[in-house]
């Protein structure tokens, strides 16, 4: 069973940063795509950033420019260094992994909590 572990948010004035990680109880190798979503109170579950096992990223138009994607398969670790943030980037941030056999299976993290005051 995979366990997928964030940590890193918490509480930061308008203008800010934050790294957060998530641990992957084993070997990332097998995930063919890694990703952080975010979700506030009342609405959809949104991706923020993606980043495929050969290191191509892709990001929500509205964090472009500001937060960066990475993963390290030798430290089974994904990771989003957050720069320059914004009110509305108050959410809880989940950390997601796909793995490809017959199907797409999906795995999610519990969430950390993100709160960026003004």
């Amino acid at each position: 069973q995979v366990q997928l572990v964030e940590s890193g948010g918490g509480l930061v004035q308008a203008g800010g940063s934050l790294r957060l990680s998530c641990a992957a109880s084993g070997s990332i190798f097998g995930f063919s795509y890694m990703a952080w979503y975010r979700q506030v109170p009342g609405k959809q579950r949104e991706l923020v950033a993606g980043i495929t096992k050969y290191g191509t990223p892709n990001y929500a138009d509205s964090v472009k420019g500001r937060f960066t994607i990475s993963r390290d398969n030798t430290k089974n670790a994904l990771y989003l260094q957050m720069n320059n943030l914004k009110p509305e980037d108050t959410a809880v941030y989940y950390c997601a992994a796909d793995r490809m056999t017959v199907t797409t299976d999906r795995y999610w993290g519990q969430g950390t909590q993100v709160t960026v005051s003004s």
